[in-house]
Parts: structure tokens; sequence; C-alpha cells
């Protein structure tokens, strides 16, 4: 059995998401300029295996997964599709949640179980046919519907993600983890991420888990990466980098 790993005080765990072909520039952008201030630095890959629908595999994309996986690297489940086609929205919150905060990208938002249940089957069929490791399961825009919730107990998952917080499954468990995070979607957008990620980032210095999450549309915004870069070299001072699964395995 493999040992756990050794955290000196606090972790950190950083992720990339929105995995697929179609980002695969961005994604490779991100994570060397991670590499450049972090040598080393253990990913969390988000990958989305039909991201909006798209279902072919560039040789170059199942090589760049392969050596990710090669260097330490790990895979988790990011949806199905990334695209929200569940029910339409009953209340203003949920067509906020769903559309304005979204983009309708939040695909388990609203799901039914059953529905649910399938798509993450899908998807874990998926990472079977590859013999890509599967161990976790994050929800894309973190919206997890009681649906979701219902069907992750149907399967093995070491943990889930939301925004806040990050769930032990097996356990039953829920573990305060404030995440680091961008929207790129508007110049106001982009101001108002630095001002609240600077201010986040205080705040956590005494948090047992941090979290750093890019989105693929990071890499586009020369100010968002440069903010996102000095924050994750300022977080792992003193604190343990791991990926998502290794930080689940060390804390059970």
């Amino acid at each position: 059995m493999p040992s756990k790993p050794d955290i000196k005080t606090h972790a950190l765990c950083v992720s990339i998401h929105d995995v697929a072909p179609r980002t695969l520039p961005s994604c490779k952008k991100i994570a060397d300029a991670l590499q450049e201030i972090h040598p080393g630095l253990p990913l969390t890959l988000l990958v989305v295996p039909c991201y909006h629908g798209e279902s072919e595999l560039p040789r170059e994309y199942v090589e760049w997964i392969e050596q990710r996986l090669a260097r330490g690297d790990e895979l988790a489940l990011h949806g199905y599709t990334h695209s929200d086609e569940g029910p339409a929205p009953r209340t203003l919150g949920e067509r906020l949640r769903r559309g304005v905060y979204t983009a309708r990208e939040g695909e388990f938002a609203a799901l039914a179980r059953d529905e649910a249940i399938e798509r993450i089957a899908r998807g874990r069929e998926w990472f079977g046919e590859r013999g890509w490791p599967l161990r976790g399961f994050v929800a894309p825009a973190w919206l997890v519907s009681s649906g979701t919730w219902e069907a992750l107990q149907r399967f093995d998952f070491l943990y889930t993600t939301t925004l806040t917080q990050f769930h032990l499954l097996d356990r039953g468990i829920a573990l305060k983890a404030p995440t680091v995070v961008y929207s790129t979607r508007s110049a106001w957008r982009r101001t108002a991420s630095r001002w609240w990620n600077s201010n986040l980032a205080h705040r956590m210095r005494s948090t047992p888990l941090v979290r750093v999450g890019f989105h693929p549309a990071d890499a586009a915004y020369d100010d968002v990466m440069a903010h996102a870069l000095a924050l994750v070299r300022r977080l792992s001072d003193g604190r343990t980098a791991l990926t998502k699964s290794a930080f689940a395995s060390a804390v059970r």
C-alpha cells in the first residue's frame, strides 16, 4: 500500500478545469506557466469527455494527457458534456445561477438522479476505455443538484468538490476548502476577481486546504495569469502541493 503524503502544515491543490481537445492550447499554456514558477507542482486536470458535444480525440491531446499522468498529475471527471441541458430554471435565483453565473455550463445543476447516473457512468466508461485512472468527480461550475448527490452514492469516487468545500464521499465528510478562481467574461469581472482573490488568499492563511482553479479562458489575459501565478507562488509557501486524490488519501 502506498504511503500517505506528508503534509508539512497545510495543503494546496491546483487544478485546470475544462480540459478537452478544444481547450488544449490554453491548458498547455497554463500548465507550462505553473511549471515555470513551481517545478514539479502536481496538478489535477478536470477532464470533460465530450466537451460541448465534441467526441474526437486528436493524438496530440491523448499524448499530452498521458505525459501529464506520467509526471504525477491526476485526472478527474468533470461532467460529460459541460453543457446545461437540464430542465428550464423555475426561479429567479436558479436562472441567475445557471444562466449568468455559469453561462449554461452547469451540466449537473438541475439533473434528476437517473440522468446524473447515466452521464457519470458514461464518463467513467470513457475513462476506462483509455485506461486512465479516475478517483474524483467535479461537477462543471461546482453546481450539484440533489439528484446528482444521490447519484454519486452509486459510485466509488473518493471525493468531489464544490466551490467552498472538499467532500470525502466514502466518509460523508465535507471539509472547508475555499477556491481561488477567476471570472474573465468582462473587464469588470476580471478586475473584481483580482481584488476578491487577493483578499481571499489573505483570509485563508490558516485554512488547512486552499484550492486554486484555472480555466482555459484565463490564459488569454496576461493580468489574470500574472495575478493567479503570484498567488500560487505565495500560497505554496509553507503548504504541501498535492493532487486532490492525494489530499483525500492523506486526510482519510
